[in-house]
């Protein structure tokens, strides 16, 4: 193979086995986040009694935003998962020996990752914003026709809470006649208002819904005192009631996530920039800009993440994956809530944990490159370490807890003598590399470096090797 030319061949090749996973991966996830946004819907979609038509529209508004969760996770798991076939078919080992490096590899995840990355940035600063306004557009509509349909000729309607509403006749223009309206809101009396006429008028783009009464008189009572005024023309204000809000989310008002990233620039300047209620806007502007560079650079994390794996090892990549895509967002959400409290600055806070993993990606894919081990030997002590004194006792307490409770069953049983006699017969395990055995029962009795195997403690003294921490705590 010429090295000086593209290997089209082979681009198009890693391509493939990234996408792949990439999809499956997608779907698996955004069915989970799927259900999971569905439950609270579901209450506004009976309430409201939802058509099939109209029930797609709100699914097709909702769907970009879970994707700004959903595509970062499915693009790493996608690499990681890509680069672990290749490594247990040993077609990496085969690439390397052709003189392909890793680096040379590296342009087909570039290209992916950073597609990925761009369809991303593009459900985060456009499609979101816009879904969500045409989502509270749709609900309030939603909403509207429920109080439309709830008002009918001679019928007291009580569909609007503390308003009650009653009509003698509506034409086919939906024009009311012979109008009564009782205003409980925030009254021990009502307020009874009654006209000739009267229709209802809805402002999408304010959000609100109005009664507009013609030719009328408005009774007021205050203990002994009676008012009354009469009206040419008179406006209520209707307060949409419930379901209008979905997983927290208030449907009748425009948030902060449903503006664009200019509306959010100008509202931060009108706030202040410097202020709480500024940051929260710039926040917000900087969020959907951070996610996108996030998941580009998740993605080439993967890379290396993926290469772990191999014939005869197990395959970690995945759970490390898993475990560094929680860690980046432990990060970004306390870096935001770290900024929006006026503790650090705005792009410091925001930007930090790409930069924090960018740096990490880097060291780990250059330790791969140079095929040495994904942690240092040191650093490898020292976590061990830290296992052993914090996580290591307490899944021994399990363990010990657990082995009582079958042994007391055992002893119940008819072959609990046979049970015993096969236990004492267990050899030791030990590790070559630490020198370092383990009696039966211990959580590393088993670990895949303890290659060895001793008769008794007394044998492997001899051969130089020591008990760990906690079967040293055992034999004392």
């Amino acid at each position: 193979m010429a090295l000086n030319r593209l290997p089209l061949l082979l681009y198009s090749y890693i391509a493939t086995e990234l996408l792949a996973p990439f999809f499956a991966s997608f779907l698996i996830l955004y069915g989970v986040f799927f259900l999971v946004r569905l439950i609270p819907l579901l209450e506004v979609v009976l309430e409201l009694r939802i058509s099939f038509g109209d029930f797609v529209r709100l699914f097709a508004y909702i769907f970009p935003h879970m994707l700004l969760y959903v595509i970062p996770m499915a693009s790493m798991a996608g690499v990681i998962i890509g680069f672990t076939r290749l490594t247990n078919d040993r077609e990496i080992l085969a690439l390397k020996a052709c003189g392909i490096s890793l680096r040379r590899m590296m342009p087909p995840v570039l290209l992916v990752a950073a597609s990925i990355a761009a369809l991303t940035g593009f459900f985060s600063i456009r499609l979101i914003p816009a879904g969500e306004v045409a989502m509270r557009k749709l609900m309030f509509q939603l909403a509207k026709e429920k109080i439309d349909k709830g008002l009918e000729e001679r019928v007291f309607t009580e569909a609007l809470g503390d308003l009650v509403v009653y009509v003698d006749h509506i034409d086919r223009q939906k024009q009311w006649h012979g109008v009564y309206v009782s205003d409980m809101r925030n009254r021990k009396q009502p307020i009874i208002t009654m006209a000739r006429a009267g229709h209802m008028e809805a402002d999408i783009d304010r959000m609100q819904v109005t009664i507009v009464l013609n030719e009328g008189t408005l009774h007021s009572t205050d203990g002994l005192d009676n008012q009354i005024v009469r009206f040419h023309r008179y406006q209520l204000q209707i307060p949409l009631k419930p379901p209008t809000r979905i997983g927290g989310d208030d449907l009748t008002s425009l948030s902060k996530g449903a503006m664009s990233q200019h509306q959010l620039l100008q509202m931060a300047r009108k706030m202040g920039p410097d202020t709480r209620r500024g940051i929260v806007f710039l926040t917000e502007y900087h969020h959907r800009l951070v996610l996108p560079v996030g998941c580009l650079i998740l993605s080439l994390l993967g890379v290396p993440l993926g290469l772990q794996a191999g014939p005869g090892r197990r395959a970690i990549g995945l759970p490390l994956g898993l475990g560094f895509f929680v860690l980046y967002y432990i990060l970004f959400t306390t870096g935001r809530v770290l900024v929006e409290d006026l503790v650090v600055p705005l792009v410091i806070g925001m930007w930090a944990p790409n930069i924090i993993f960018l740096a990490l990606a880097l060291f780990i894919f250059w330790r791969t490159d140079q095929e040495l081990p994904l942690l240092p030997e040191r650093l490898q002590n020292l976590f061990i370490l830290l296992y052993e004194h914090t996580l290591q006792p307490v899944f021994a307490r399990v363990a010990g807890l657990v082995r009582r409770l079958l042994s007391r069953r055992r002893a119940t049983s008819p072959d609990a003598g046979t049970d015993a006699a096969g236990a004492a017969g267990l050899v030791i395990h030990a590790d070559p590399m630490t020198r370092v055995y383990h009696y039966p029962g211990c959580t590393l009795y088993n670990c895949t470096h303890c290659t060895l195997r001793f008769k008794d403690a007394r044998v492997a003294g001899k051969a130089g090797f020591k008990p760990c921490r906690l079967c040293a705590k055992t034999e004392k």
